[in-house]
């Protein structure tokens, strides 16, 4: 028998959960924090072609999952743009503390701000305002051969070169879009 404890300490619990999963947009945010199962985000560099020593910038990068398994997994040069100054402060702790701070690293700031001339990857989970505005900023600066993955919401503009489906650990679908410059 459930006892009305129980049921109350799940009522209470479950609203932190969600929080912890999902946190309000930052003002000026192009799209709310959800953090990506890992199993998406090997997929999603794995999709990407990721190599050792190339450069990847994530967009948007949240708890900074996508930079840190880039960088350790991978090997590779991993950038984190990302707005929210808790979650940068999150995650280049997490990185300072697992030793990638020669390979992996966190700007604060504006993601429609930056350069990324130098990337041979991007990766993206923005809702699809945000691919929007930022696809003329990759279309002027991306080098030949780049490539970007998105998450869930495709650029328009673009024809992908490759879309598969993942299951995460929950049986959510996530739908990752491979396009090359």
């Amino acid at each position: 028998m459930i006892r009305p404890s129980y049921i109350l300490a799940l009522a209470l619990t479950l609203p932190a959960v969600h929080f912890l999963n999902a946190q309000g947009p930052e003002p000026g945010s192009l799209a709310q924090f959800y953090a990506t199962p890992q199993v998406v985000v090997d997929k999603m560099l794995e999709l990407g072609g990721l190599k050792a020593g190339e450069k990847v910038f994530d967009l948007g990068s949240g708890d900074g999952r996508i930079v840190i398994m880039a960088a350790q997994k991978y090997k590779a040069n991993a950038v984190g743009v990302e707005l929210s100054e808790p979650l940068v402060r999150q995650s280049t702790e997490r990185i300072k503390t697992l030793g990638l701070s020669n390979t992996a690293h966190i700007i604060e700031g504006d993601l429609l701000k930056q350069d990324y001339s130098s990337a041979d990857l991007i990766t993206v989970y923005l809702l699809p305002v945000g691919n929007k505005l930022v696809t003329p900023i990759l279309e002027k600066q991306l080098k030949k051969g780049a490539r970007v993955v998105a998450h869930d919401f495709e650029f328009e503009a673009w024809r992908p070169a490759k879309t598969i489906d993942v299951d995460d650990d929950e049986g959510r679908d996530h739908r990752l879009r491979l396009y090359q410059r």
